[in-house]
């Protein structure tokens, strides 16, 4: 059966499925019925099963990892905002892998602040032209306007600026930390030897191996080590946000790392918070085909089975309960398929129940710009694949109900 959602410039199918594995059910067939039972049974088979299955095995915390302060300004946008570039010394040697995390801190606030932690795309120094950002020197995409063998240049600064409105989140109240994806683990295929994975070689050359998506949600949970060292940040209340292939990364930190207080998950698609049963958009094949790195070797041999996998992505957005989180779509967004992002939200919604009157209060995709909100928040937009002011407004309204004090 088929209806029409979304009824505007572009209307979209409405896939029934039937067969999505239920969240609840554990592997011995008995049904969860109350919090302590996900907690201490259900979510530790789910972990396991989705660290084998398809995001890899990650390392612990680093015990030699340090962290350097190697720049701060307090006159940052305009006198806005604190500026404070510093970078993780994974294996605690300077000649070793590292990862630079580029903060602003609102001026106007005098005690520890809430803060937004996310990956960019581009290298920190496309979030703003502020030109004291460091640029970075790990690997960049050659398609990527601005990269000159692989190299990101001056041309590229504030190249990502729209996406982040680091103005409107000082105003707000809220810190911001970013790190460049590529620090962490570049984003090819043999890019195994660039990168924290290549620390970890005993977690390679198996099927659960660390992945790239693992390895950059590992990478978020290393930021948030320092930002628990820092005197400025509220450290008890840090949202994660990830928008695209980020984004998969964000719901992945968000299920494993429950430091974080709220998740926001920016057209995510499959690997996120898309229904891999609502087949339409980006499947296994693809991902297993043009993006091999991103998952574990075990996740290949689903490739073709998207409709009948045994586990789907709500019992990972289950995982973050009874955190808030935010998925967002956009309409003109195929590929990462609104309505399989919708419904992933919708049916994690039986594990937030469990701890209380929480949920998603809409039984059926809302309409364009009509967020639903409660514990678990959904909004689609008009346009296509990318970041704009109007998500961004949400997830801020968002963060004021769940983070401040």
């Amino acid at each position: 059966m088929l209806t029409l959602l979304w009824a505007g410039s572009q209307a979209f199918a409405q896939q029934k499925v039937t067969n999505l594995p239920d969240v609840l059910t554990m592997n011995n067939g008995k049904k969860v019925t109350t919090a302590k039972q996900w907690i201490n049974l259900r979510k530790p088979e789910l972990l396991k099963l989705f660290k084998r299955e398809m995001y890899g095995q990650s390392p612990g915390k680093p015990v030699a990892m340090t962290f350097k302060v190697f720049d701060e300004s307090k006159n940052a946008l305009g006198g806005k905002a604190t500026r404070k570039q510093i970078t993780v010394y994974i294996t605690g040697k300077e000649d070793g892998p590292k990862i630079d995390i580029l903060l602003y801190i609102p001026n106007n606030i005098k005690h520890p602040v809430p803060t937004i932690l996310g990956l960019n795309f581009d290298g920190n120094q496309s979030v703003n032209a502020d030109p004291a950002i460091k640029i970075t020197t790990s690997w960049e995409d050659k398609g990527t306007k601005g990269v000159v063998n692989n190299h990101a240049t001056e041309a590229m600064r504030g190249s990502n600026a729209s996406q982040w409105p680091l103005e409107m989140m000082m105003d707000k109240g809220y810190a911001v930390a970013t790190i460049y994806r590529g620090d962490i683990d570049p984003d090819y295929p043999d890019g195994l030897s660039q990168g924290a994975r290549s620390l970890y070689p005993e977690l390679q050359n198996r099927g659960d191996n660390f992945s790239t998506v693992g390895a950059w949600a590992w990478g978020l949970s290393r930021a948030l080590d320092y930002l628990q060292t820092d005197k400025a940040i509220d450290s008890k209340h840090v949202a994660v946000f990830g928008f695209s292939r980020l984004g998969k990364a964000a719901l992945w930190a968000g299920a494993t790392d429950e430091r974080f207080a709220l998740v926001i998950s920016n057209e995510s698609g499959a690997g996120g918070a898309k229904l891999f049963h609502y087949t339409a958009g980006e499947g296994i094949r693809r991902l297993c085909t043009k993006f091999p790195h991103w998952f574990c070797g075990n996740f290949k041999k689903y490739m073709d089975q998207d409709s009948i996998l045994p586990f789907d992505q709500h019992m990972v957005i289950g995982m973050i309960a009874p955190r808030p989180v935010y998925i967002a779509s956009a309409e003109g967004d195929t590929n990462s398929n609104p309505e399989g992002e919708f419904w992933g939200a919708k049916n994690a919604e039986a594990v937030y129940k469990l701890f209380g009157p929480y949920g998603l209060p809409a039984e059926n995709p809302p309409p364009l710009n009509t967020p639903a909100v409660g514990r678990i928040a959904y909004h689609i937009r008009p346009g296509g694949h990318d970041v704009k002011d109007y998500d961004w407004i949400q997830y801020l309204n968002f963060a004021d109900k769940y983070l401040k004090k």
